[in-house]
């Protein structure tokens, strides 16, 4: 049967992470290709007793549809966590639930961008936020980056030339692919050209307690005083990917439409893990569980940035980053990140190119991306010697 796919989709490549996957199942493959946490930070045995007295006690509510909000003591815990700790949320903010950011991605795209209209990002950027607005039909425009994040400059040009940008994607802080994180200064100016140009910022966030070194930077929410920014914050890098939790903060009047989209996709975030998620946060101790997972992943950022310096000098340019999952390698300008990625799946490493990445999605992106906060770290000194000998031979 030939089936008639719709245009909206025609055109949307599979995400070469998902597609990776199946590289890194292969026996003794060492995979920096991961864009998630350790499960050796996975609260399990807390989360089983939890499950277990939510059987035991509420069972009835972790089966039964829920409301489309999210379960209202997790929203209530999250609205009182980012205020205290990040000063996120205001009179004219509400909080939705959603599953996992990636649906506030997709909620607010759905809410706020028309067929046709631009939405201006970073390239690179995440691939799951590129894709849903393509899905989508906007039209994407990227804003090169540097070692401060997206080039302010650029950003101006394109809002003073283009008259149907409705949105500025930006992860600011820990940015995935590159790590990198967006300055103080840098975020007020992007925030005065989104008042000026009257646009939308999605401040995507899902790493901004993952930090390992380093001066905490405040987010663009907490500086938002006319409910010109949505936040998009997650417990998947915290607590676990698996169970999607996530929460969108933005005003009032958005969250609610956000709310009528969500309807039309999933009904309501799983009722069983929001419940986890919020007897988690009030029975055990969660900023302690963060301050265990940065202790964790500054050792492996650690490592691997001092074997890569020793390693791959010469070969690669590549960023150090304060905090989050993720290096950014840049091969010489004459070759291609995908071609390498596949040259080095040969020799039983995992790394994803920075193709995936590209707002352009060129196969001649001469760069790739590494995590390290998934492989052990006899993983990452075997797999970096291997990246070497790689790099040697591919260059050559």
């Amino acid at each position: 049967m030939d089936v008639k796919i719709s245009d909206r989709m025609a055109n949307i490549n599979p995400s070469a992470i998902r597609e990776m996957l199946k590289v890194t199942a292969m026996p003794n493959v060492i995979s920096f290709a991961a864009g998630g946490p350790s499960p050796e930070e996975f609260p399990v045995k807390e989360l089983a007793h939890l499950a277990a007295e939510i059987f035991e006690t509420d069972s009835y509510t972790a089966l039964q549809y829920s409301v489309t909000e999210g379960y209202a003591p997790l929203r209530e815990i999250t609205k009182d966590r980012i205020k205290n700790k990040f000063n996120i949320g205001r009179e004219f903010d509400d909080l939705i639930i959603v599953s996992g950011g990636q649906q506030t991605i997709s909620l607010a795209t759905q809410c706020l961008v028309n067929e046709g209209d631009i939405v201006v990002c970073e390239n690179p950027s995440f691939v799951g936020a590129l894709n849903t607005f393509r899905a989508f039909n906007a039209k994407l425009t990227g804003v090169p980056m540097d070692e401060n994040g997206m080039d302010i400059t650029v950003l101006e040009n394109i809002l003073k030339t283009e008259s149907r940008v409705k949105l500025i994607y930006t992860i600011p802080t820990f940015q995935n692919p590159t790590g990198v994180t967006m300055p103080l200064k840098r975020r007020q100016h992007l925030l005065e050209l989104a008042e000026k140009y009257d646009v939308m910022i999605l401040e995507d966030d899902p790493y901004y307690e993952l930090r390992y070194s380093g001066e905490i930077v405040p987010t663009l929410k907490s500086m938002d005083e006319t409910g010109r920014v949505i936040y998009s914050g997650s417990y998947s890098k915290t607590i676990s990917p698996g169970m999607r939790i996530g929460y969108a903060c933005g005003c009032k009047e958005l969250i609610a439409k956000m709310t009528v989209a969500k309807q039309t996709q999933d009904v309501h975030t799983n009722a069983m893990f929001m419940m986890i998620v919020a007897r988690y946060i009030e029975q055990f101790d969660f900023d302690a569980h963060i301050r265990e997972c940065c202790e964790h992943y500054k050792v492996k950022r650690d490592f691997m940035l001092k074997k890569m310096e020793e390693k791959l000098t010469g070969y690669v340019k590549f960023t150090k980053p304060e905090g989050g999952l993720f290096i950014w390698c840049e091969l010489p300008q004459e070759y291609s990140g995908f071609e390498f990625c596949k040259f080095a799946a040969n020799y039983g490493v995992a790394c994803v190119p920075g193709t995936t990445f590209d707002v352009a999605e060129d196969r001649n992106n001469n760069c790739f991306r590494l995590n390290f906060t998934i492989p052990s770290l006899e993983q990452i000194d075997k797999g970096i010697d291997i990246v070497a000998d790689c790099l040697e031979k591919f260059i050559k």
